[in-house]
């Protein structure tokens, strides 16, 4: 019991550090975001005007993936994937998009990797994806 505590504890705290770390770059680039009950922040640049995705839509995305520092970590003009294979941030923040839709997703931790480094990613990152939803499947 005493590791699972642990472990909660620490989910809170990185929670409480990415709001903290969303909250300042969404003030430093005067964003005009929208925060959703799980923590996601996003802002809608464009709409679109097609489908809206769903968790299980296949997908072509063109994004550039990066940190709040600005490190960029990914990018690609034409991903196409099942969203049922992505992060939790992309999977809901999608949603909030129609086909030709643009804006920007920002991510904390807890929708993406959590505490564990994934490749260029540190463990409890804040992610943050400019992307452009082309076309859903």
């Amino acid at each position: 019991m005493l590791q699972d505590s642990t472990i909660i504890m620490k989910k809170n705290k990185f929670k409480q550090l990415n709001e903290k770390e969303i909250l300042a770059y969404i003030s430093k680039h005067q964003l005009d975001a929208q925060k959703t009950e799980s923590g996601l922040h996003y802002v809608i640049v464009s709409k679109g005007e097609g489908k809206i995705p769903t968790p299980e839509s296949n997908v072509s995305i063109a994004y550039i993936g990066y940190l709040t520092n600005g490190n960029i970590f990914d990018k690609s003009e034409n991903l196409e994937i099942n969203l049922s294979v992505v992060i939790e941030g992309w999977k809901e923040g999608l949603s909030y998009f129609k086909e030709g839709g643009e804006g920007i997703l920002i991510i904390p931790s807890h929708l993406a990797y959590g505490s564990t480094d994934y490749g260029a990613i540190p463990g409890g990152s804040v992610l943050i994806f400019d992307i452009i939803l082309s076309k859903v499947f």
